[in-house]
């Protein structure tokens, strides 16, 4: 299957969000634990999420000015879209179905140390 890599480029970051917002909460789960997720994954803080929402950043963006990418994010694997996540060869795409994947684990109610690799 071929990724679209500029189509993930350009997608917004806060266009998304509310999208994993609902997921997680349908599931029993919090916007605090989504937002320690993607925290986990960046090394934003809850702040810096809360603007790049606002400022209509782009996945490239988000990803390229992300503080700190957390070493164990590669032990992220698994299928997202019928692709391997750890088979993804552009750095970014990967990172955002990283971020897919981690969403899916914690809309699943896996155990938040599980999903941050701990």
């Amino acid at each position: 299957m071929k990724i679209d890599i500029e189509k993930h480029y350009r997608l917004v970051f806060g266009g998304v969000y509310p999208h994993y917002v609902t997921k997680v909460e349908k599931k029993g789960r919090t916007k605090e634990e989504l937002n320690e997720v993607i925290s986990w994954l960046t090394g934003y803080d809850e702040k810096t999420i809360q603007h790049r929402i606002d400022n209509r950043t782009t996945f490239l963006e988000f990803f390229q000015e992300a503080p700190a990418i957390h070493p164990n994010a590669s032990k992220i694997t698994g299928v997202i879209c019928g692709i391997r996540v750890e088979e993804i060869e552009d750095d970014i795409v990967q990172l955002i179905r990283y971020l897919d994947k981690l969403v899916d684990e914690l809309a699943k109610g896996k155990a938040m140390e599980k999903i941050l690799r701990k």
